[in-house]
């Protein structure tokens, strides 16, 4: 028999989500009521799986946490809450195909080596520069816009740096692409912007801001390009078994 793996938060999270898009992409593009009767049901298992990921955060977070009965006892209602929240976003035709988010990012260097982070308002954490695609933009484009509106810096595009799965990477519940992008300072000075962050800065190697999110994933990928390291871009590799995922052998 295979072995049995343990199933955390984020596979949880990843089979809800793409369950969801199946299901609201079907009913946006479907009229037969026998259909959309068994699209339904699947966005009403997706919420469960969804709401049980959260639980098993919650579950396996701190010490003292709700205890199970408590966060399984409010299941029924978050599910149903989910499921509502879903069908208002269904679309019809091809609006309605359900596809990730796109979210463009900023490894932004300086002469002296070092890289612009922010400190986001919204969790406290440091990163680079990154926001959501606006229609109208290149995704290059955009990396200059969000790095010039969150820090006050202006800088130029080198090249892109990586391609990143937000779910699989485990760093996102919501569906995206994340596309990172090398650049360099070409001048202005640090002004973070009020609403979106709370500082930011220049930061060398070795002498970096906490906490930083995920700086295991990306900080030598970011730091070698930016002392001028060739190297191809990162993008996740293909699994032979996606669901499982099982990596490419």
């Amino acid at each position: 028999m295979p072995e049995e793996r343990p199933t955390d938060a984020t596979t949880l999270s990843r089979w809800a989500e793409a369950l969801s898009s199946i299901a609201r992409t079907g009913l946006g593009f479907s009229e037969n009521p026998f259909e959309i009767e068994r699209y339904e049901e699947i966005l009403a298992v997706a919420a469960d799986i969804s709401v049980a990921a959260d639980g098993l955060d919650v579950l396996t977070s701190a010490e003292g946490g709700p205890s199970a009965d408590r966060v399984l006892s409010a299941d029924g209602v978050l599910s149903a809450d989910r499921v509502t929240t879903w069908l208002r976003s269904v679309g019809t035709g091809v609006p309605g195909y359900v596809t990730p988010k796109v979210a463009i990012g900023a490894v932004v260097g300086d002469s002296d080596g070092r890289i612009l982070l922010i400190q986001r308002a919204d969790s406290g954490i440091w990163l680079y520069p990154t926001g959501w695609a606006d229609v109208g933009y290149s995704a290059a484009e955009v990396a200059v816009k969000e790095v010039r509106e969150e820090t006050g810096i202006r800088c130029e595009v080198v090249r892109p740096l990586a391609i990143i799965d937000g779910l699989r990477a485990g760093f996102s519940r919501v569906p995206l692409y994340s596309l990172v992008f090398l650049c360099r300072s070409v001048g202005g000075e640090i002004a973070a912007h009020p609403q979106e962050c709370l500082d930011a800065g220049w930061f060398s190697r070795d002498e970096l801001p906490s906490p930083i999110a995920n700086y295991d994933r990306w900080g030598r990928m970011a730091f070698d390009a930016i002392d001028g390291e060739e190297s191809d871009v990162f993008f996740d590799q293909p699994r032979h078994a996606v669901w499982r995922g099982t990596s490419p052998e």
